[in-house]
């Protein structure tokens, strides 16, 4: 068969076929089968890089089933960019491949929906709709099938949905020390807009002066980990376009997707001689909220949030951008907070953008077991940085009936800050 070429080849080199990854790899330690480990597919993206075997369903399988969490790269002592390689394979696979029917229809749902503003709105009146009429109660229902009662526990309970549309200048309180911009997203406004705004009041009471473009839109993440990259790209450049020009200190990501996404701007567009340098700029003023907030001299909040939380850290927080201590640092900046240590808090939620859709027999082993974890804390709160884990694990609460809340550190900050 002849030669692909969907990456560059050396880079599949890095990999020594070592093993350590593979107790890190939440689908190889569910499933035990070498092809469904990081190495395992590898050694297939590089047989289907040298065109040994065709691309076929079973090949797509292997492949369809990683959750793209990264967790690989975090246990790799060579450095394999593993990212890098299940994406550019994925773009292949969406290029060259025909999947059946439906699983088209649902792919293309997907790409559709969320990096739509429209469509984001849509599903937000829709999922309000369905708090309004209780539909939440029926994922607690032992005469409905799991996959229904994992779709009712995906509409939140009643005022769990927030949509907001921030403005485009903040001024700081007290002394400016920063101008930053901020990424309000494709899904925060319509999904987490209070969020949004409490990411504005955080920063704010840290003497940052905030802008956020009305011209923004997706950044491409959800698009370009779906396989779809000339609409991710697309999203990309739009996103570029709109930060380079801008004279700020940072720009600030509250989506732990859409940061590491952003981060890998200048080497996505690497062999772009008209976006290189603006990708190199943008990506370089980077940072997630957390991230920044814990690399400043932070104004300490002044008010006790007297309640019980365990931290769980998002993927592409954790494994994707490095981002571990400072979240936790923050929790422990607020007066009155009894943080309690979460067991495998860095193992994927199931949630891994749009996984839990495409894979929800998976997603469901590995939100069975997130929330095993949760439960043992005995918290009050669960914390994360990430809206696809906040949507996953309310939802793995939600049906579980347990009383436990999520919410995102900024919530908790801006309620420290603010009340």
């Amino acid at each position: 068969m002849p030669q692909t070429n969907f990456v560059d080849y050396e880079k599949f080199f890095d990999c020594v076929h070592c093993g350590l990854c593979l107790s890190f790899c939440p689908t190889y330690v569910e499933l035990g089968t070498e092809m469904d480990s990081p190495r395992g597919r590898i050694a297939t993206m590089r047989s289907l890089h040298e065109g040994k075997f065709p691309l076929d369903a079973e090949v797509v399988r292997h492949l369809d089933l990683c959750l793209g969490c990264r967790a690989c790269e975090t246990a790799c002592p060579s450095g394999v960019h593993y990212g890098e390689l299940i994406e550019s394979a994925r773009s292949f696979i969406e290029e060259q491949y025909r999947r059946p029917l439906l699983d088209r229809l649902k792919r293309w749902t997907i790409d559709k929906v969320f990096p739509n503003p429209l469509g984001v709105r849509v599903f937000a009146s829709m999922l309000k709709l369905g708090s309004a009429l209780g539909l939440s109660r029926l994922a607690r229902s032992d005469k409905l099938p799991q996959q229904l009662r994992s779709w009712f526990s995906m509409v939140p309970e009643r005022g769990s949905v927030s949509s907001a549309t921030l403005l485009e200048h903040y001024p700081a309180i007290g002394e400016k020390r920063y101008t930053v911009a901020v990424l309000s997203g494709c899904v925060m406004p319509a999904l987490f807009g209070a969020t949004n705004e409490a990411t504005v009041k955080v920063l704010r009471h840290n003497g940052c002066e905030v802008v956020v473009p009305k011209a923004q839109g997706c950044c491409g993440a959800l698009l370009l980990h779906n396989g779809n990259k000339p609409d991710g790209l697309a999203r990309a450049r739009q996103t570029i376009d709109v930060f380079n020009g801008l004279n700020v200190d940072a720009l600030i990501i509250n989506a732990a997707g859409c940061g590491a996404m952003m981060k890998e701007y200048g080497e996505l567009f690497k062999d772009d001689p008209v976006y290189r340098e603006k990708a190199q700029r943008v990506a370089a003023k980077v940072k997630d909220v957390t991230e920044f907030l814990g690399g400043i001299p932070l104004i300490p909040p002044s008010r006790e949030v007297k309640k019980s939380v365990t931290y769980h850290d998002a993927c592409h927080l954790a494994h994707g951008q490095n981002v571990r201590s400072q979240p936790r640092a923050l929790l422990r900046a607020i007066p009155g907070l009894q943080i309690m240590e979460l067991q495998e808090s860095d193992w994927c939620c199931g949630s891994a953008g749009t996984y839990n859709l495409t894979e929800p027999a998976m997603a469901r082993r590995l939100l069975d077991k997130k929330m095993a974890n949760i439960e043992a804390t005995e918290a009050e709160l669960v914390v994360m940085g990430n809206p696809g884990c906040l949507m996953q694990i309310r939802a793995g609460l939600q049906q579980r009936g347990l009383s436990i809340k999520a919410v995102h550190t900024v919530d908790l900050l801006a309620e420290a800050y603010e009340g």
